[in-house]
């Protein structure tokens, strides 16, 4: 018996070493799945004349101050208003405000001009220097006041606006 259990167990380690064989060999050479990633966004169109909501407008913050976490902080209170919340970093821009400079091409934008009308600072308007996937570039320094406490979370659109959602993909 002592033989028969033997041979029985060798036979069950080859059948094992065999399937893993082919098993591995098959996995090494199989080829990637490399399909389409799903959409991180769905666009959403505001046409003109209607009004722009503050949870289609993505908010890039960055913070030219000494005050560590400041831009951080900004963001969350942006987010609570509904705002979407973009790149969050220190400030990369030759662009070194006391309090807010909001970075545009177009400062009439609705998008720039909601994110503006949220701060108890003057902002200031500047052609951009550094550029971000999407959304608005804000920049606040070390004189930044904070947030009004009863900024608008809708603006009327002077033209169509499409903005780019955060989609979350259900399993």
């Amino acid at each position: 018996m002592n033989r028969a259990y033997q041979a029985l167990t060798l036979l069950v380690a080859a059948a094992i070493f065999g399937f893993g064989g082919i098993i591995g060999f098959r996995l090494l050479t199989s080829s990637a799945d490399t399909g389409d990633p799903a959409p991180t966004c769905s666009n959403q169109t505001v046409k003109k004349g209607e009004k722009l909501d503050s949870n289609l407008v993505t908010v890039n913050v960055f913070n030219a101050s000494n005050r560590s976490g400041l831009a951080n902080r900004v963001t969350i209170n942006l987010q609570a208003n509904g705002f979407l919340g973009g790149t969050i970093g220190n400030n990369e821009s030759t662009f070194k405000p006391r309090r807010v400079v909001i970075l545009t091409e177009d400062p009439d934008d609705p998008r720039v001009r909601l994110v503006a009308g949220q701060f108890k600072d003057k902002v200031a308007f500047r052609k951009p220097d550094i550029t971000v996937e999407r959304g608005v570039i804000v920049i606040v320094g070390d004189d930044y006041a904070g947030l009004k406490s009863k900024a608008p979370t809708q603006i009327m659109t002077d033209r169509d606006i499409t903005a780019c959602v955060p989609t979350v993909p259900l399993p």
